[in-house]
C-alpha cells in the first residue's frame, strides 16, 4: 500500500521517478505526487488517479532538478483528492514529506501543532509530520537529520519517509518503521524505495532498512544510517537478485495473464534442490537448526492474511494429513488482537507474498513475545518477515506485479507441501514409498500446468463469455479442494468485483442452496478423488435446482460429464496436489471474465498489493 521512490544525484530526477513511480503502482493507489528541489524552491505536482495522470500535468510545467521524492497514496486518512495526496509541504513550502504507513497518534499531535499556529491543508495523518519537523527545527537550531530523527521519536504506528529541505538541498532523509523502505546505492547517487522494483534498472547494491532505522543521503555520494536513538549503524550492503525483464510483461497483455502461465517455472524454482524423488528425500536447510524443536512440537499455527490465508488453509490438510501435526489457522488481523492462547512450545509459520504484511508481522512479534519459534514462508527476499522469522523457506516465485495473486500462491502451497513432507519423513507418519510417490508428482506438477494451458484457454474464453454478465458465482470444493474453491471466488471478487462466495460443498445444504437458480454459475472442484461420489451428489443437487455447473475435473470422468454443462480439465494427481491443477483454471476464468467486463486486471480499484498498514 502506497510507494515511496526518491533520488538524489547527478541526473534528471523527475523521468527517474514517474518511472519508479509506474513500477509501484502494482502497490495499489489512487493518487500520486512528486516534489524536486529547483531554483531554491520546491516544485510540487500531485494528483488525484493515475501515475499518467500526474504526467499530463507535470507536462504544463517546469519539473527539473537532481534530488526529488516522488509517492503513490492509497488512501487511510481523507478522501483520495489533489489536497490529500503526497508529498505534503510545511508552512513556508520549505520542507518536503512523503510517508507510507499510519500515524496512530496524529491527533494529538495536529492539535498540539494547531495551538502553536500551524494551519493543516489536508485530511491526512502524514502532514503532521512536516510541521512536526518544521517545528523542531525552529526551536532546537538543528540539522535535517536531527529533526527527522526528533520527530520520529515522538510519532506512533509505521512510517516509511523520504524528506527533502531547502536549508539543506544537498541532502535528503528516508526512515522506516513497520513499512518497508530499501536504499539503493548507485556510482555517486542513491535512490530510496519501497522495493527493489524501481531501483533494479540503475543498481544491483541495496540495503534493506530496519526498523528505526534513518539514512541520511548527500550529493558528494557519502550516506550515514543511524537508528531514531542517535546510535550509528554498520550497514550491510546485497545484491539484488531481481532482474528487470522480471518486472515487465514480456508480450502478454496483463502481468497478470503473465504470471499465471509464469507457473510451471515459478514452482519448478521452488522446489529445485530441495527434493531428490529417485530417493524421496527433501532438504530445507532453512529448518534444520531448529529440527528437534519443530519434530516435538505440540501444534502449528498458521498466520497469514488473503490469498496466503487460503495457503495456510490448505496447509493444514497438509500438515494434519501427511505430518500428524495438530494445526490452527488463522487470519493475522483477527490473531493478534484476540488474546488467543499461545504456549512457548507452539510453532507459527507466517505466510506472506510480500514479507511485509502489517497484520502478520504483528501477530509473528506477539507470538515471538510468547516463546514461539517462528517459521517464514515469503516470496521477497530481505523483507520484513523473514528477518523476524527465526528460519523458514524462501519460495522462489519472481517478483508478482500482478494485485490479484496466482503464481505465488501456488508457489507456496508447494513449499508448505514440502515442509509437511519434511516433518512427515523425519517423524516417520508416512512411508518412503508414499513419500517418493507426492515427489514424483510434484515434481510433474509444472508439466501438468503447461498442460492445463496449452489445452484450456479456448474453452476457457467460452465459459468467461456465457458468464460474465453474471452477478454472483458460487465455487464449491471437499477436501484439499475446498481452500482452493475459496481461492478461486477471491479471485472472481478481486478483479472482477462479481460477489462470489467458495463454500465447502457439504454445506450447500446449509444455506447457499437457497441462492441456485438458472442464473446462478456454480464451479465445482471436482478431481477425482477419496470424496469424489459425495462431490457429483452436490453437482446433483445444483442440477436439480437448475444451476449452472462449471466443473473442474479431470480427464474422461463419465459421471461429471453427463451432469455438468460445462467442464475445464486438468491433468490427474496425487489428491493432496490437486489444489494446485485446479486453481490454474480458476484464475484464468477470472481473468478472461474481468477482461470481459472491461476491469483494470493488474490494479483493481481499491487493492493494493501489499498491505502495509492495518
Amino acid at each position: 500500500m502506497c510507494g515511496i521512490v526518491a533520488y538524489i544525484g547527478p541526473k534528471e530526477a523527475y523521468p527517474i521517478l514517474v518511472k519508479g513511480l509506474k513500477r509501484l503502482e502494482y502497490r495499489g493507489y489512487d493518487s500520486a505526487g512528486i516534489a524536486l528541489i529547483q531554483n531554491n524552491e520546491i516544485r510540487l505536482v500531485k494528483q488525484k488517479g493515475k501515475v499518467s495522470d500526474l504526467e499530463l500535468l507535470a507536462s504544463e510545467t517546469s519539473v527539473v532538478g537532481s534530488i526529488g521524492i516522488g509517492h503513490t497514496r492509497w488512501a487511510t486518512h481523507g478522501e483520495p483528492n489533489q489536497v490529500n495526496a503526497h508529498p505534503h509541504l510545511n508552512s513556508d513550502e520549505s520542507i518536503a514529506v512523503i510517508h507510507n504507513g499510519i500515524i496512530e497518534n496524529y491527533a494529538a499531535l495536529k492539535e498540539e501543532l494547531q495551538k502553536r499556529g500551524y494551519i493543516f491543508k489536508s485530511d491526512t495523518d502524514t502532514e503532521v509530520l512536516v510541521h512536526l519537523i518544521d517545528e523542531i527545527l525552529k526551536i532546537e537550531k538543528c540539522s535535517l537529520k536531527d529533526a527527522v530523527r526528533l520527530a520520529l521519536n515522538e510519532v506512533s504506528g509505521a512510517y516509511a519517509i523520504a524528506v527533502i529541505s531547502l536549508k539543506e538541498p544537498n541532502t535528503m532523509i528516508g526512515a522506516r518503521k513497520g513499512s518497508p523502505l530499501i536504499l539503493g546505492i548507485g556510482e555517486n547517487e542513491f535512490f530510496i524505495a519501497s522495493d527493489a522494483t524501481p531501483v533494479v534498472e540503475y543498481t544491483k547494491k541495496v540495503i534493506y532498512l530496519k526498523d528505526e532505522e534513518m539514512v541520511e543521503l548527500n550529493r558528494d555520494g557519502s550516506f550515514e544510517i543511524l537508528t531514531i536513538h542517535n546510535e550509528a549503524i554498520s550497514p550491510k550492503i546485497q545484491e539484488l537478485e531481481l532482474k528487470l525483464e522480471m518486472i515487465e510483461k514480456g508480450g502478454y497483455e496483463h502481468f497478470m495473464l503473465k504470471e499465471i502461465f509464469e507457473q510451471p517455472k515459478s514452482i519448478f524454482d521452488s522446489i529445485r534442490g530441495r527434493i531428490d524423488s529417485n530417493e524421496g528425500t527433501i532438504k530445507l536447510g532453512g529448518l534444520e537448526e531448529y529440527k528437534t524443536r519443530i519434530l516435538n512440537a505440540k501444534r502449528i499455527i498458521i498466520v497469514s492474511c488473503g490469498t496466503s490465508w487460503h495457503a495456510g488453509l490448505l496447509a493444514e490438510y497438509l500438515f494434519e494429513d501427511l505430518a500428524r501435526v495438530n494445526v490452527e489457522v488463522e487470519y493475522a488481523s483477527e490473531f493478534r488482537y484476540r488474546n488467543p492462547v499461545i504456549d512457548s512450545d507452539d510453532i507459527v509459520i507466517a505466510i506472506s507474498q510480500s514479507g511485509e504484511t502489517a497484520d502478520t508481522l504483528a501477530a509473528i512479534e506477539m507470538a515471538k513475545q510468547k516463546g514461539c519459534l517462528i517459521l517464514g514462508v515469503c516470496n521477497v527476499v530481505g523483507s520484513s518477515i523473514p528477518r523476524a522469522s527465526h528460519a523458514g523457506c524462501y519460495t522462489h516465485a519472481g517478483p508478482e506485479i500482478g494485485v490479484a495473486s496466482t503464481k505465488a500462491f501456488t508457489a507456496q502451497v508447494s513449499v508448505l507441501t514440502l515442509m509437511a513432507l519434511w516433518i512427515a519423513e523425519r517423524k516417520g507418519t508416512m512411508t518412503p514409498s508414499e513419500i517418493k510417490q507426492i515427489l514424483i508428482e510434484l515434481e510433474n506438477i509444472p508439466s501438468k500446468i503447461e498442460k492445463t494451458l496449452e489445452n484450456s484457454v479456448d474453452q476457457i474464453k467460452d465459459i468467461a463469455k456465457k458468464f460474465y454478465e453474471s452477478r454472483n458465482f458460487l465455487y464449491l470444493g471437499r477436501g484439499y479442494n475446498f481452500p482452493a474453491a475459496l481461492e478461486g471466488a477471491l479471485k472472481l471478487k478481486e478483479i472482477s468485483y462479481i460477489h462470489a462466495e467458495g463454500y465447502p460443498a457439504a454445506e450447500m445444504k446449509h444455506g447457499p442452496i437457497a441462492l441456485i437458480d438458472e442464473e446462478m454459475p456454480v464451479v465445482v472442484l471436482a478431481n477425482n478423488d477419496s470424496i469424489h461420489e459425495k462431490i457429483i451428489n452436490n453437482i446433483q443437487e445444483v442440477v436439480a435446482r437448475k444451476g449452472q455447473v462449471i466443473a473442474i475435473t479431470t480427464a474422461n470422468d463419465v459421471e461429471i460429464n453427463k451432469l455438468a454443462k460445462h467442464i475445464i480439465e486438468v491433468p490427474e494427481t496425487v489428491e493432496c496436489l490437486s489444489p494446485i491443477l485446479a486453481s490454474v483454471p480458476l484464475q484464468l476464468l477470472s481473468y478472461y471474465i474481468a477482461l470481459m467486463r472491461g476491469c483494470n486486471v493488474d490494479q483493481p480499484r481499491n487493492l493494493a498489493k501489499s498491505v502495509t498498514v492495518e
